[in-house]
């Protein structure tokens, strides 16, 4: 990409939404180059009302009349820019045509739109969207996470054929013993405008009656996480992406999972369960019947993850891979300077580990 023509303007993050024609040539430029519903234009204008700290800047790079790439910038420090990262969005907020490569927008961003500008990362990247490329004297890519997904072809007999012999049995003793017991075991699908305020607030019942409510960081209704995940799947509910599925024993809900679902491809942004069920995995009995849903529908082709690689995903598929994180220096020096850095700072956590005090 030639970026001598490309003019960028510096924009309020919000005029995402309050510069009309922005709005839906963000969502061209998503469904250009992975098409995921939680970066639709929408969606993101929630995130920044919510979760955003009101400093953040929308870049917009035109080429002539049309527009090549949007790209949300948060301020990191003096000189230092990131993309717009709220640890609620899976991925950073940009979009861009398919054909223009992520280095040559990061490289042209650098260069003046944003001002006096030493660092620049694009951060949790998806290689589906943009592949990694090998690090040049001004970029470094870095390893974020590995994430997981699952492909939804053929029957689920086929499918759960495939996964572990103790998973298979210990979901169909579970099953077996619940129902002995005298338990009804349901799953519900939930994808209607009017279930999704009240299913955001039943996952917030669950999730703050565990681990994360002793770290703060479990949902409700009244804190930031909460708006913008009623936010985000009442908008979604309008356009038919919006699923919540959860899990009952009799009329008792005791795991939940938040999804959006677009193009064939289901998210799972949130699950829970209940805690205080120690003889059960109510999410593993959730996961199972869920993918009994899918692989019978057929409507969905893939189910994405998006978090951080645990030990059970690794039940349910073995396909993986690692997003990552693109920073780029004004200088080829100064990816040295930060390079020695970190090397200095593993060397130093090494040591502390090795040497504890």
């Amino acid at each position: 990409m030639p970026t001598s023509r490309i003019i960028w303007k510096n924009l309020p993050a919000l005029a995402l939404q309050q510069d009309g024609p922005l709005l839906p040539e963000w969502d061209r430029l998503n469904s250009a180059r992975g098409n995921l519903p939680f970066m639709a234009g929408e969606a993101i204008v929630s995130a920044l009302k919510t979760l955003g700290e009101g400093s953040e800047r929308l870049l917009v790079a035109y080429e002539g009349p049309s527009i090549l790439a949007m790209v949300i910038l948060s301020p990191l420090g003096k000189f230092r820019w990131q993309t717009f990262q709220p640890p609620q969005l899976p991925l950073g907020a940009w979009v861009a045509e398919a054909h223009v490569p992520l280095l040559d927008i990061a490289r042209s961003l650098l260069r003046g739109p944003v001002g006096p500008c030493l660092a620049l990362s694009i951060t949790q990247v998806d290689p589906r969207i943009a592949p990694r490329v090998e690090d040049t004297p001004d970029s470094q890519s870095g390893d974020y996470i590995t994430t997981s997904w699952i492909d939804i072809d053929g029957s689920f007999e086929d499918y759960w054929s495939t996964r572990g012999k103790n998973l298979r049995h210990n979901m169909r003793k579970q099953r077996a013993k619940l129902q002995g017991n005298g338990v009804k075991l349901t799953m519900q699908t939930l994808r209607s405008h009017a279930d999704m305020a009240p299913a955001v607030a039943r996952y917030g019942e669950l999730e703050s009656s565990g681990w994360k409510a002793q770290q703060g960081t479990a949902i409700h209704m009244d804190n930031e996480q909460g708006r913008y995940y009623r936010d985000l799947l009442e908008q979604a509910s309008r356009r038919g992406e919006a699923v919540v599925y959860q899990y009952l024993f009799d009329d008792r809900v005791v795991a939940m999972n938040l999804c959006l679902v677009r193009n064939g491809t289901l998210v799972v942004l949130k699950t829970t369960y209940d805690e205080t069920v120690q003889a059960y995995s109510p999410a593993f009995l959730l996961s199972e019947s869920e993918l009994q849903e899918l692989h019978g529908e057929g409507q969905v082709r893939r189910l994405e993850y998006f978090g951080r690689l645990m030990d059970w995903h690794t039940r349910w598929t073995d396909q993986t891979r690692t997003l990552y994180h693109l920073t780029l220096y004004r200088w080829p020096f100064l990816r040295q300077m930060a390079s020695l850095r970190r090397r200095m700072t593993q060397t130093q956590a090494k040591d502390g580990a090795a040497n504890p005090a």
